[in-house]
């Protein structure tokens, strides 16, 4: 479990003061996530979970309960590593008899990628985080805790996910047509709004703008949460709404796609008059 170089006598203590109950059901966990993962954890990993494993029994033994999170949105951007921790936590439970928090499954999720995910200089931790900030910008925009069992909620952390490695890769979304990112202005001012607000988080903490079009779609999905926990907007104006007769968040996200293959925003106008 040592390896060369690494700060042995740290881990010979942790080892030695460690419970051999908690050292040997932490051994059984992580071979046990290798399986589902499908790859060697390294070596730092055991030692990594023993010794918080080992500090959060300390705690509980002392009355003290470590404050933790969900972090719903760690399921979604990691759904591999969540459910494999959820089963470290699980297992390791069932080891030792004894019950542990539920947001051990968090801190082992965390253990986990800091384990699997080679990415420079804690990418994937940032993005989490920058994740979990837009999230707050929406729920306190809408003012409700957004439901994080729905699939709105879901596609809504993929979109944003993979928003910002477009930002990355300076790949993002672009058009020569703003009449549609115009329409959504107007329809939805407060899911405008809030997407504004998340542009200027992400120029304040990457030094990036993004684009109209990167800004209307996360206008669409805002107020597609919205309307599925019941607080759509209905103070924006149809300015023109008679060229739309259904102007709903996914009626407007079917525009975009359409817009986007058949390259402009008046064919799609077109196309649903003759819907009708």
């Amino acid at each position: 479990m040592l390896e060369q170089g690494s700060d042995t006598a740290h881990a010979q203590k942790l080892l030695t003061d460690a419970p051999y109950a908690l050292v040997e059901a932490v051994l059984h966990a992580v071979d046990q996530a290798e399986r589902d993962l499908g790859r060697d954890l390294g070596r730092r990993l055991p030692l990594a979970v023993i010794d918080h494993v080992n500090y959060v029994i300390e705690r509980l033994d002392q009355g003290i309960r470590i404050p933790g999170t969900s972090m719903p949105e760690l399921r979604i951007l990691h759904p591999d590593e969540s459910r494999a921790a959820e089963r470290m936590a699980a297992s390791i439970a069932a080891s030792l008899d004894r019950e542990l928090p539920p947001e051990e499954g968090v801190f082992l999720t965390m253990h986990l990628l800091n384990a699997t995910r080679d990415e420079p200089n804690g990418t994937a931790a940032l993005l989490f985080r920058r994740v979990q900030h837009v999230v707050r910008t929406v729920e306190t925009g809408l003012g409700v805790a957004l439901d994080t069992e729905s699939p709105d909620y879901a596609r809504f952390i993929l979109h944003v996910r993979f928003l910002l490695q477009r930002l990355v890769n300076r790949a993002m979304l672009s058009s020569g047509d703003s009449s549609f990112f115009e329409f959504a202005k107007h329809r939805y001012p407060r899911a405008f709004g809030i997407a504004e607000g998340v542009k200027a988080y992400v120029h304040a903490a990457t030094g990036s703008t993004l684009t109209d079009e990167e800004v209307l779609y996360l206008t669409v999905h805002v107020e597609r949460l919205a309307t599925s926990l019941g607080r759509p907007d209905d103070s924006g104006v149809f300015f023109i709404a008679r060229n739309i007769p259904e102007a709903s968040p996914e009626h407007l996200e079917e525009a975009a796609q359409e817009r986007r293959k058949a390259g402009g925003f008046r064919w799609w106008i077109t196309r649903r008059q003759r819907r009708r």
